[in-house]
């Protein structure tokens, strides 16, 4: 959420950013600070009758001190009519103040000065390209054929268990899930992350926090007898371990990680781009999460950038690192970098991670902040990754690594698989 004063202070900064995203309602701008202009006039004028009550009371003690009591009651008469005033202030203050937070939650996180104009994923900033792509004879398989062929894989009994996009993994193919999780959190680890094992559950506190809600509640799955939400991704839960936490400057950054299923109800995504493992509405993933200090965030974003590219070049796997254009930024995103891996049968870009910079726009949500080297606490800066989503990335290792007798695994995952091919 943005702060009120960085809006005041930075209004046409703010508008600019804005349209950089292609923000529908920049109007929005004004109506919040015309709104807190009210709210600072009737802040200003509780205090200000609150002072006179104040001082009334005083001056009823001394007046009764020194035998004066029709003049103190005089006085007192008229300290009914301040409080009736001070409540009827206190409610409208609180009124506009909730008409105002509720505003900001419309308003998405402005785009870092390198983030490109854009309204579609055709408008991202190609940033580099990393790998060979494989040469696959024309008789190579898509990997939801393969899935079938290996008996890795079944699509269909999902959809008898729960419906579409709950796949079983069986066998290899289970092996092989399992295998990448822990691949991936033993490389976090070496990283200096530290692990957490998550609630797949979160509450509505929760979701504001991290920005999930309002912007995305249609796409989360809601348990309503319990109010609560099945989280589309560890961030959201891993973000939340810090709300109303104020950190040392020394503990800055914290690192963490850890392995969740995510859950996002993909409504209306159907056709041939989302067959197989290409969208899911349950699937497996391992996140990294920082807290970090602003003046040092973007660096921490280019590290984060490397983790993750460093595991596909680990995999073997081609890929190549986009910069999100403004209307492609998640809500709550500063910068994002996504990671696409290639899907040699499928001929097209698959994206597997992506790592952002929320700058301080979850921290306020989150009331996250840090005690500076002045002693004054001060709002953090957050980022996540996926590191990796499975999904596209068993996608693509069944598919550019197929041969003439079966799936040949990296070299690197062997030790986790302890098997070397799949027949």
């Amino acid at each position: 959420m943005l702060q009120v004063s960085y809006i005041r202070e930075n209004r046409e900064k703010v508008l600019e950013r804005l349209a950089v995203r292609n923000f529908k309602q920049p109007e929005l701008v004004d109506e919040i600070l015309m709104l807190d202009e009210q709210r600072r006039l009737a802040q200003t004028k509780l205090e200000n009758v609150s002072a006179e009550a104040n001082a009334a009371a005083k001056k009823i003690g001394e007046l009764m001190r020194n035998g004066e009591k029709e003049e103190a009651e005089a006085v007192k008469n008229q300290t009914g009519t301040w409080k009736n005033e001070i409540k009827t202030l206190g409610d409208d203050l609180a009124a506009l103040e909730n008409r105002q937070q509720q505003m900001l939650f419309l308003l998405p996180n402005l785009p870092h000065s390198s983030v490109p104009k854009g309204t579609t994923p055709e408008e991202n900033e190609v940033v580099l390209e990393n790998g060979e792509k494989p040469n696959l004879p024309e008789s190579a398989l898509p990997h939801w054929e393969l899935a079938a062929k290996y008996n890795l894989i079944d699509f269909e009994l999902g959809v008898k268990i729960t419906g579409a996009g709950f796949p079983v993994y069986k066998g290899k193919g289970a092996k092989l899930q399992r295998a990448l999780i822990a691949f991936f959190l033993d490389e976090a680890e070496k990283a200096g992350y530290d692990e957490r094992m998550l609630p797949l559950l979160v509450n509505e506190a929760s979701g504001f926090g991290t920005g999930q809600l309002p912007d995305k509640e249609g796409q989360m799955y809601f348990v309503g007898q319990d109010n609560l939400f099945l989280i589309p991704t560890a961030e959201v839960p891993m973000t939340n371990l810090y709300r109303d936490v104020i950190l040392k400057e020394d503990e800055l950054p914290v690192k963490n990680c850890g392995y969740t299923p995510c859950f996002r109800r993909e409504a209306g995504s159907y056709g041939a781009h989302v067959r197989g493992l290409n969208r899911l509405h349950q699937f497996d993933k391992v996140e990294i999460v920082q807290v970090a200090h602003p003046e040092k965030s973007y660096e921490v974003l280019e590290e984060m950038s490397l983790h993750v590219q460093s595991l596909l070049q680990k995999l073997g796997l081609p890929y190549r690192v986009l910069r999100l254009c403004g209307g492609d930024m998640s809500f709550t995103a500063a910068l994002t970098y996504d990671m696409e891996t290639w899907s040699a049968a499928q001929q097209r870009w698959l994206e597997v991670s992506s790592v952002s910079n929320f700058e301080t726009f979850q921290a306020n949500r989150l009331k996250l902040r840090f005690r500076n080297s002045e002693g004054k606490n001060q709002l953090a800066h957050t980022l996540n990754g996926s590191a990796l989503a499975l999904p596209r990335i068993v996608a693509t290792l069944l598919e550019n690594n197929q041969t003439e007798k079966g799936i040949k695994i990296p070299e690197v995952l062997v030790p986790y698989t302890r098997f070397a091919f799949i027949d």
